[in-house]
């Protein structure tokens, strides 16, 4: 889920378009999870094959990456390495709540309440390996570049923009911005529109982009107090304390300077696992060995795991990869660090 930072950055709405010729460095895992929550049958069952294998993540992966090279933006997807020791409570805390939304799900749908039911379907979405086999090899198909990351996508995809080797992150969560990541994108993937939870009322999904440098000057802080900030807000990596929101956060770390100091002062009581979770903020563990080059597609091969393999329309298929030998035209084969 990452760290909830919304109240303290400043967004500035985009199109598809703003992002033409931009190299984008997409949290993978992120993405999969929104394309399996979001892609559903009214009853909240995932899209499936007819051997019952779900493809809600294929589904994802084909079409809104087809929107996105069609607007000529170069995507990269970074997929998570292995988790981080203090993240393990946080990955046992979200398997617990997708077993109890699972049983909500089942009941909602015997008392028929469809909107219940989609919610509480939304919740059980897993990415597991076997999903990520499969994405990682429809985007070598699609000739669509993705880098393993050592720990958290997030953290590689930041390190990548930091370098420079990419335009900005794009991710749901705000944990890129901790990292130390230049720019970072939301609603790339997931533009359109979009049902609003508990309510019946449809809204326009946007793009926007939201700057480290302008959050930080907007609120006169640094990135390691904006780091604290978060710490005290709760992370992936700590639970945070309770009552403190980001706006209290902010008031605390402006008003002290440090966490050590609103320590000191009595205001939080933490223990001394914060210095382990700043640690990995500011100092990320990341993978230097990547190389980032677009090929080719091969509609061969596409139609093949697509069509063949799990009985995705041949004609819609068939559409959507005229976007993709489109791009194709406005590239040679290089790498990116020819340019």
């Amino acid at each position: 889920m990452g760290v909830n930072l919304k109240p303290v950055v400043k967004a500035r709405q985009i199109t598809l378009h703003d992002l033409a010729g931009k190299i984008i460095a997409i949290d993978a895992y992120n993405a999969l999870h929104q394309f399996l929550s979001i892609i559903r049958q009214r009853d909240g069952t995932p899209l499936k094959d007819g051997m019952g294998r779900v493809t809600s993540h294929l589904s994802g992966i084909f079409y809104r990456t087809a929107n996105m090279v069609e607007q000529n933006i170069r995507p990269v997807y970074v997929f998570d390495g292995k988790p981080h020791p203090l993240k393990m409570k946080t990955l046992q805390k979200r398997k617990d709540i997708k077993v109890e939304a699972e049983k909500e799900w089942k009941i909602a749908l015997e008392k028929g309440d469809m909107e219940t039911a989609f919610k509480k379907a939304q919740q059980t979405s897993r990415v597991d390996e076997e999903k990520v086999k499969e994405a990682k090899r429809l985007l070598d198909a699609l000739g669509i570049p993705y880098v393993d990351a050592r720990r958290e996508g997030e953290e590689q995809a930041a390190y990548m923009n930091r370098k420079g080797d990419v335009n900005a992150v794009s991710s749901q969560d705000f944990d890129a911005l901790l990292f130390g990541a230049p720019l970072l994108v939301r609603n790339v993937a997931i533009t359109g529109r979009r049902k609003m939870p508990n309510r019946q009322v449809w809204v326009d999904v946007y793009p926007e982009e939201i700057s480290l440098d302008a959050t930080l000057e907007e609120n006169g802080i640094t990135r390691e107090q904006l780091v604290d900030m978060a710490i005290m807000i709760g992370t992936d990596f700590n639970e945070g304390v309770k009552g403190i929101g980001p706006k209290k956060a902010l008031n605390l770390i402006k008003k002290y300077g440090s966490l050590e100091k609103i320590i000191e002062a009595g205001e939080v009581d933490m223990d001394a696992d914060y210095r382990e979770v700043r640690e990995i903020f500011l100092y990320p563990e990341v993978n230097e060995e990547y190389e980032i080059e677009w090929r080719e597609a091969d509609r061969v091969e596409v139609i093949k795991i697509l069509c063949d393999e799990h009985q995705f329309s041949r004609e819609r298929v068939e559409k959507a990869m005229d976007k993709y030998i489109k791009f194709s035209k406005t590239f040679k084969q290089r790498s990116l660090f020819d340019f």
